[in-house]
């Protein structure tokens, strides 16, 4: 079974008077909370719905751990319309948990707002959750480089949040748990004050996870601390890879209750896990389903319409030297050729003339029937074309003789 060693820390920063973070840190689920709403709802909104995230994370699924995440969204909305005091209030949302996928260990992540979840694997820190910001989309637009979106004066501007609506679209993942790795999940007072860069470097430098936590908000202190700062970090261990000198307990603290909740490092060693290609992969969820259901449903149609449309029709055209049906469309349809249905008696050369080039272009059909009786006018239209053709002869031949005779 996969085990974890973590730490926690929250801080109020520079400027705040107060601090709307929140932080959960059980044994196998892990969530940070940035609430916002003033007058002491922004803290109510994060408390509440990490409250509301672990009582509903009741069976090691990802699915369920979303529906935990929505759950508590419902909860944040009736209780700030009951509440008048609490009117406007919400709270981003960003967790970790250990899940189980296709019968092995996963870890599940799932996002709602701007705070983060990165991962430093083999030295290398990668943000996995994507933000749910106005400037975000801007910079994913390409309206907005990197640099721009970290220093625009709308950077703060959510656009989801948990309490804001009755319905909240939750974004997860899951990911392949590997030891070594290590997961910093952070509100926004620590990577607007500190780049990536030193976070990475800080993660690389410390091993014990609640010093590396309090090193972190120092440097956000150090930068301004302008907002409120939350650092969780889980590390994937067994007891081979602990650190013997590191503390056997995390003590990490509660932001609204002041407490100490005391944690002690789970004992036991696993074997260490071997890391498979693709290691991160987005959930399937029934939207992902969906779109992929539709997806098939779109290109089984095409090729349907195509067959119909290349099998299904009729052309009268030109075999040789005789006009022929043929079963398809002129020229044929992608790789659907036209073949020869059957032959007429009809030459090319007696078809009358103001026909000629449709016939040899090919003249649709809808039906073998409808292609028979097309040719059956041509050949009408002959045998009328050559009656008065006779006719018109036999007339001038008379009036030849006539004057023959005359002039006699």
């Amino acid at each position: 079974m996969t085990r974890f060693a973590w730490g926690a820390a929250s801080d109020t920063g520079r400027v705040r008077q107060a601090n709307e973070d929140s932080f959960l840190v059980v044994d196998g689920l892990f969530a940070v909370a940035d609430g916002m709403g003033g007058h002491q709802a922004g803290e109510v909104a994060s408390h509440l719905a990490l409250e509301s995230l672990q009582s509903g994370f009741t069976a090691a699924g990802t699915d369920v751990l979303v529906r935990a995440v929505e759950d508590a969204n419902r909860i944040l909305v009736e209780r700030s319309t009951t509440d008048p005091e609490l009117v406007g209030m919400g709270t981003t949302l960003v967790a970790m948990a250990l899940v189980e996928a296709s019968g092995r260990d996963a870890i599940g992540v799932v996002n709602v707002g701007d705070s983060r979840l990165y991962l430093l694997s083999d030295g290398n820190l990668a943000q996995i959750t994507e933000d749910h910001s106005l400037v975000a989309t801007m910079e994913r637009q390409g309206r907005l480089t990197a640099a721009e979106a970290a220093v625009h004066p709308q950077r703060n501007i959510l656009t989801r949040a948990l309490g804001i609506d009755g319905t909240v679209l939750v974004d997860s993942w899951e990911m392949l748990p590997v030891i070594g790795d290590r997961y910093l999940i952070c509100s926004d007072g620590l990577f607007n004050e500190v780049d990536e860069s030193r976070i990475a470097a800080t993660l690389r430098r410390l091993a014990d996870p609640n010093e590396t936590c309090r090193e972190l908000i120092r440097l956000a202190n150090e930068g301004g601390g302008r907002d409120n700062i939350t650092c969780v970090i889980v590390d994937v261990v067994d007891d081979a890879g602990r650190d013997p000198k590191a503390d056997p307990a995390n003590r990490v603290r509660n932001s609204h209750t002041g407490g100490d909740l005391t944690v002690p490092e789970p004992p036991g060693a696993d074997p260490k896990p071997t890391r498979a290609p693709g290691v991160l992969r987005s959930s399937f969820t029934w939207r992902v389903g969906v779109f992929i259901a539709a997806f098939v449903f779109v290109i089984l149609t095409g090729f349907a319409f195509i067959w119909w449309t290349g099998t299904k029709t009729w052309y009268v055209g030109v075999d040789g030297d005789k006009v022929a049906i043929f079963h398809g469309k002129p020229g044929g349809v992608l790789w659907i050729e036209p073949t020869l249905a059957e032959d007429s008696e009809l030459l090319i050369a007696n078809v009358p003339r103001s026909a000629v080039i449709d016939v040899q272009n090919g003249v649709e059909q809808p039906s073998l029937e409808s292609a028979r009786t097309f040719i059956d006018n041509l050949v009408e239209q002959n045998l009328k074309a050559s009656t008065t053709t006779t006719l018109a002869a036999s007339l001038g031949a008379s009036t030849s003789s006539t004057t023959t005779t005359t002039v006699q």
